[in-house]
């Protein structure tokens, strides 16, 4: 049954606490289920997210400014939600409360539903691996139109406690809000360390010194280089890494063990299944993709992974990740995983690029720990051979400043492939 309205709600960041009100009302059956959007998208990129969700009407939270022309075509200058498609959207589940949109890199956008009972489970078990006491503070640095953003904000509701809101992170702002925890994404954790280079360090025994303790970041969104996690720990940061995704709520592996109520395995072609309160509901009218997804209570990842004889998860990279070189398959993630540990390496992504002889080649695009003095092809090839089948070595490496990213903070794997 269907009768719960869907209402799109474009959020900036300064509306967080007025969204955060919106989403405590999805949550309690108050208010309608929610659908958060980025407003910086483009607006052929609403428009296709609204023809694929099908909200029955639009909120847009950015006050004293000309919503975009998507909102407009869907909502009409009154903002009444009278738009071409609206007034007869069928609504979602009673149950539900939050649709996020997957990334969309490769295809049309996914509405993944999430039950308020799901949000509060994976809440919930969260904040108890944590040791998380209520009222203790979360800082949220991530977009809540995210699942990693909303997860901030439910950990939130849940503890009790005000949520401090901010653009972006820094070592200052770290070291004096105040909140014991903060997620981030790898890239967000790189880039606090490279511009905090020495505060960050400088503030860890002024901080103690009052007994307080710089945050618990939970880390995720894509893999870490090994290099970058002991850069952050040397540092004074307690990292606690997490494997998840929109379907489950978010991060529900912590530390490459499961939350409590979570179960996984490995399937025998090495692909990762999820099961337990956290999974969604289903995709937005998407009932034959949600039954392909969704079998016997188990959600099958594009994921592989491997259990270690401790019983801990190690994601070996995703399925549509592979890259298929002179007929082999190479697995990017494992790559990244041993050329994070490279000296030189701050942070590093692998694609396949086309390629007329090998049909596509390993290639390597390196963040350098220091410009002045990238690491050479030849070091990063002998350092994966050392561990991995030779085929998996990279052919090229392009030395680059940043990576491209997606709107969730992931970098763009379909850019970089482009850029050579």
């Amino acid at each position: 049954m269907t009768t719960r309205p869907l209402q799109a709600v474009l959020v900036p960041h300064q509306a967080g606490p007025r969204f955060l009100e919106l989403l405590a009302a999805a949550l309690d059956g108050s208010g309608p289920a929610i659908l958060p959007v980025d407003p910086d998208l483009p607006a052929a990129a609403v428009e296709e997210m609204f023809t694929a969700f099908a909200p029955s009407s639009v909120l847009d939270l950015q006050a004293g400014t000309t919503p975009s022309p998507a909102t407009l075509a869907h909502q009409g200058q009154s903002g009444a939600g009278s738009g071409p498609g609206l007034s007869s959207a069928p609504g979602v589940r009673p149950d539900v409360a939050v649709v996020i949109a997957t990334s969309g890199s490769t295809g049309t956008p996914k509405g993944v539903e999430l039950t308020a009972s799901a949000l509060r489970a994976s809440a919930a078990a969260s904040l108890h691996r944590l040791g998380a006491r209520p009222g203790e503070q979360w800082l949220c640095c991530l977009p809540v139109h995210h699942v990693a953003g909303i997860g901030v904000l439910v950990r939130s509701l849940l503890a009790g406690s005000e949520p401090v809101f901010a653009k972006r992170v820094t070592s200052s702002l770290l070291a004096g809000s105040g909140c014991r925890f903060v997620s981030l994404v790898p890239t967000q954790l790189r880039r606090l360390l490279a511009a905090g280079h020495g505060s960050l360090e400088a503030a860890v025994p002024a901080l103690h010194r009052g007994g307080a303790a710089l945050p618990t970041v939970l880390l995720g969104g894509a893999a870490a280089p090994a290099g970058l996690l002991a850069e952050a720990r040397a540092a004074g940061l307690r990292l606690v890494t997490t494997y998840g995704m929109s379907e489950t709520c978010g991060g529900c592996v912590y530390d490459g063990l499961p939350l409590d109520g979570v179960d996984l395995q490995i399937a025998a072609d090495g692909r990762v299944s999820l099961t337990g309160p956290v999974l969604f509901a289903g995709y937005r009218l998407q009932p034959e993709l949600t039954a392909a997804a969704l079998n016997g209570g188990w959600f099958r990842t594009a994921d592989y992974g491997r259990l270690g004889a401790d019983g801990r998860l190690t994601v070996r990279g995703r399925a549509d990740d592979v890259i298929v070189s002179g007929g082999e398959k190479v697995l990017p993630g494992e790559v990244e995983a041993v050329l994070g540990t490279c000296a030189g390496v701050a942070d590093v992504v692998v694609v396949g690029v086309p390629d007329p002889d090998w049909g596509e080649a390993v290639t390597a695009f390196v963040i350098p720990a220091d410009p002045a003095m990238p690491p050479g092809l030849e070091d990063l090839k002998a350092a994966v051979r050392a561990v991995l089948p030779a085929y998996s070595a990279p052919r090229r490496v392009c030395i680059v400043s940043q990576f491209p990213q997606l709107p969730s903070g992931k970098p763009d794997r379909s850019a970089l492939r482009k850029a050579v």
